[in-house]
């Protein structure tokens, strides 16, 4: 007891032991405001923390509700998509290719529950599905299969409704062409995965873009358009009466071009038959080669045209000389006749213009082997040309030039080399000498006088001027004239040239040609046409040249040339030449 009293006398009054000091009023009262104070300062940090979460989570909302709003068939936005194509455009600013967004199907199979339901369900949106196929797809261990590329919107919709686990969407670019076969040989096409691999589209991968593509890198923005050289109006005349040619003269192909003398623009060039790039399985026809520049041919007597300038060019041939061009010549076997001879000596303008063989091979002659083959050299004629297009063949020539090589290539037997390049040949005539490797690209006149090489002298091109508007002018009796246009003067050159057939050249089967310029008397633009394997019109009894692609130059240039800013000229602006010099 006495140990308890002694506790409870030492209890203060508050309750707290006699050993510790009581605190006074003002103590507690400052103890209460501290606690307040933390306890204020915790409730304002966390209202903060609080304040900036949903803030962040105010932010992104705000963020996806400003996106662009989804497409029905989930597309992806162009700059998530692998790296795009830019657009291919005519000079005029026409599209000629483009990108459209789609969506390709694929599966993975790990995640497939029965792959015989899914084949069923698919097949009732893809009937033509490889059922077989997809099944050793389906059912294989990979995380991933392609089922099918490039789908539409409404096949996206359908499938998306079956709902079947483990089969999905990848959005990707699919290639549009417009005017669908129009220029598909230039143009080219891509394969499924968007890469070119014809025609300019190979062109533009080879660039740099292609590098893009292999490292799968994306791009943020909108590439830069190509634009091309080509104009689509004169591609479409072009393409449209080759086509209607064809058909005319039962050909089994024709192909033409429109360049531009002063440039080496290509402003327009076709080769049926074609193919649409929107179906690129087309191109793989044995019969759809781009002729124009990927298709070598002995292109008969355009090939005069040459053998005419060399022969002025070298000096040892006058505008006034003649030849005998009676008979004909016998050389190793061979006898060289004229189709239509005139048996009697002839001028070099009727040379020319009765598209003699007997006095061009003596012409050919006079200048010798090494310098025949050098000029055809150095027109290009001989060598593969140089160009954006990647279908480009290399000439055929002989191993060793003999003389009866020499002869015959004279007038275009012996030697094959692409249309394209017989073309550009002809413009280094008709523009005072120069020439002037041909491109697909916008160029201007004093680009290409940086790259043009002397081939000529100005007064061998005059001549040759001459002779070209001479042959194509009524009346005269020049192969060309029925390639005559009102009021523009055109001059060319037909070439006849007789096909091998089982290693024998046969006059049934020929590949025809017209080389031409206009306006000839300061020529602009080199149109070239080749019908090949053509027959004779209803009516006709032959398929000569001078009957199938002469008009139908004619017919290019009278559609085309206000395309071109081609004017044309009546009255004394007309008057034609004559024989005399």
């Amino acid at each position: 007891m006495r140990n308890l009293g002694t506790f409870i006398a030492g209890i203060s009054p508050l309750g707290r032991s006699s050993g510790t000091r009581s605190r006074t009023p003002l103590e507690f009262e400052g103890v209460r405001k501290a606690q307040g104070a933390q306890a204020k300062n915790r409730i304002i940090i966390a209202v903060a923390c609080f304040t900036v979460f949903y803030s962040i989570i105010g932010a992104r909302l705000v963020q996806y509700g400003m996106r662009s709003p989804e497409t029905v068939s989930s597309i992806a936005r162009a700059d998530q998509l692998l790296i795009s194509r830019p657009d291919l455009l005519d000079r005029n600013g026409e599209v000629l290719a483009t990108d459209i967004r789609t969506v390709s199907l694929f599966a993975e199979p790990n995640k497939i529950i029965d792959a015989d339901e899914a084949i069923e369900l698919l097949a009732t949106v893809l009937p033509d599905l490889d059922m077989r196929g997809i099944h050793r797809k389906l059912s294989s261990n990979s995380r991933f299969q392609w089922l099918r590329r490039q789908l539409t919107p409404k096949q996206q919709s359908q499938i998306l409704a079956l709902g079947i686990p483990g089969i999905g969407f990848r959005p990707e670019t699919r290639r549009f062409y417009p005017g669908g076969p129009t220029a598909s040989h230039v143009v080219g096409h891509v394969n499924i995965d968007n890469k070119g691999i014809a025609g300019m589209e190979k062109y533009v991968d080879g660039q740099g873009l292609g590098d893009l593509a292999a490292a799968g890198m994306t791009v943020n923005e909108d590439l830069k358009p190509v634009r091309l050289s080509l104009d689509l109006r004169v591609q479409h005349v072009l393409r449209d009466e080759l086509a209607g040619a064809m058909e005319r003269y039962k050909a089994i192909a024709a192909a033409g071009v429109v360049l531009n003398v002063h440039t080496g623009e290509v402003v327009g060039m076709s080769s049926l038959p074609d193919y649409d790039p929107n179906n690129p399985v087309e191109a793989l026809q044995k019969d759809r080669l781009n002729r124009m520049s990927a298709g070598t041919y002995e292109m008969g007597s355009t090939f005069k045209a040459f053998t005419t300038a060399m022969a002025l060019d070298s000096g040892l041939v006058k505008i006034t000389d003649s030849f005998d061009a009676r008979g004909s010549i016998r050389i190793g076997g061979f006898t060289i006749k004229d189709f239509h001879g005139k048996n009697r000596v002839l001028s070099v303008p009727e040379i020319f213009i009765y598209s003699s063989n007997i006095g061009t091979a003596r012409m050919a002659d006079m200048v010798g082997i090494p310098g025949h083959k050098e000029f055809l050299t150095r027109l290009g004629l001989l060598t593969r040309m140089h160009t954006e297009l990647p279908e480009i063949a290399t000439p055929n020539q002989p191993s060793e030039w003999k003389k009866i090589n020499s002869i015959t290539i004279s007038f275009g037997h012996g030697v094959s080399t692409t249309p394209l390049q017989t073309a550009v040949a002809a413009a280094a005539l008709m523009n005072g000498g120069k020439l002037i490797e041909p491109t697909f690209l916008p160029r201007s006149a004093e680009d290409a006088a940086k790259i043009a090489v002397p081939v000529i002298q100005p007064s061998t091109s005059k001549y040759m001027r001459d002779l070209m508007e001479l042959n194509a002018t009524k009346g005269s009796g020049g192969s060309g004239s029925r390639a005559a246009v009102e009021g523009f003067r055109v001059g060319g050159k037909t070439g006849t040239a007789e096909k091998v057939v089982n290693g024998r050249y046969s006059s049934a089967v020929r590949f025809n040609a017209f080389l031409s310029a206009f306006p000839i008397d300061n020529p602009d633009y080199v149109v070239l046409v080749v019908i090949d394997e053509p027959k004779p019109e209803e009516g006709k009894h032959s398929a000569t040249a001078g009957l199938n692609a002469a008009p139908t130059v004619g017919a290019i240039i009278r559609r085309s040339a206000a395309f071109l800013g081609v004017k044309p000229r009546f009255g004394n602006d007309m008057q034609a030449l004559s024989l005399s010099y």
